[in-house]
C-alpha cells in the first residue's frame, strides 16, 4: 500500500506565490495572493507576526498590532486571515514549507541512499530553524499556543503528521524507494519521538541542551537502523 501525500503532484515543494513567499493549504489562507504586490504584503504580514510572537508571545499577539507593525491597513490582514489563529497557522505552514525546501536542498549533496546523513540533515535543519528563524520557537510547524488552545494537543499531532508526510516523500526519493505505508509509519514514529525529546532539550536549555540533542540523534539512528539498513 502506497502512502499518498496531500499534494502528490508537488509534494517536495510548496506552491510559490508571485512574490516568492508561500503558504500551503494547511495555512488556512482566506484568499491567495495573485499580484506580486499582494504576495509581498502577505510575506510582510507573516514576517511581522513572527517577530511579534518572539517579543510578546501568542496571548499578547493581535491582528491590529501585526497590521500596525507591518505598515498595512487592518483590512489587509483580514483579507488573508479570519483571525490571529489563522495567521499563526499560516506562519506554521510557511515554516514547514521552508523546512522541506532546506532539507531537499541538503539531500542533494548527500550520497544517494545515505540515510544516516539524511537523518543528520533533518535534525540539524530543525535545530537551525529553531535557533534562528523568527517565531519558530513559538510555533514551529503548528504547536498549540496558550491556555485557550490547550497543551500540545490536536494541532501538534496534526503538525507531526504533516512533517512525517513530507519527510516520508523526501526520504523515499533519497533512498530510491516508494513512499509506502511502512516507511510513513517508521518516519512518523521517529518524528513523534524526536518532537518529545527536542521539547525537553529546549525546556532544559534555551538553545537546546546539547546532551539531549546528542541522545536524540543516537536514538533516531538506532531506531531507523532496523528499518532502513
Amino acid at each position: 500500500m502506497e502512502y499518498v501525500p496531500h499534494d502528490r503532484t508537488n509534494a517536495n515543494r510548496a506552491p510559490e506565490s508571485a512574490g516568492g513567499g508561500s503558504v500551503g493549504a494547511g495555512g488556512r489562507l482566506r484568499r491567495a495572493p495573485v499580484q506580486r504586490r499582494s504576495a509581498e504584503r502577505l510575506t510582510r504580514i507573516l514576517d511581522t507576526c513572527a517577530a511579534l510572537l518572539d517579543e510578546a508571545g501568542y496571548e499578547q499577539l493581535t491582528t491590529r498590532a501585526v497590521a500596525s507593525r507591518a505598515g498595512v491597513p487592518i483590512g489587509s490582514v483580514y483579507r488573508f486571515f479570519d483571525n490571529k489563529r489563522a495567521l499563526v497557522d499560516a506562519l506554521a505552514q510557511r515554516n514547514l514549507d521552508r523546512y522541506a525546501e532546506r532539507v531537499t536542498d541538503r539531500f542533494a549533496a548527500l550520497e544517494s541512499g545515505d540515510w544516516r546523513g539524511a537523518v543528520d540533515v533533518v535534525l540539524d535543519e530543525y535545530l537551525t530553524m529553531k535557533r534562528t528563524v523568527p517565531g519558530f520557537g513559538s510555533v514551529d510547524f503548528g504547536a498549540d499556543l496558550g491556555p485557550a488552545a490547550g497543551v500540545r494537543g490536536a494541532a501538534a499531532r496534526n503538525a507531526n503528521q504533516q512533517v512525517a508526510g513530507r519527510l516520508t516523500v523526501l526520504l523515499a526519493g533519497h533512498l530510491g524507494r516508494g513512499p509506502d505505508a511502512s516507511l510513513h509509519r517508521t518516519v512518523l514514529v521517529a518524528v513523534e519521538a524526536a518532537d518529545a525529546l527536542l521539547q525537553l532539550a529546549f525546556r532544559t536549555d534555551g538553545a537546546g541542551d546539547p546532551g539531549i540533542v546528542a541522545e536524540t540523534r543516537t536514538l533516531l539512528r538506532a531506531y531507523l537502523a532496523g528499518a532502513l539498513d
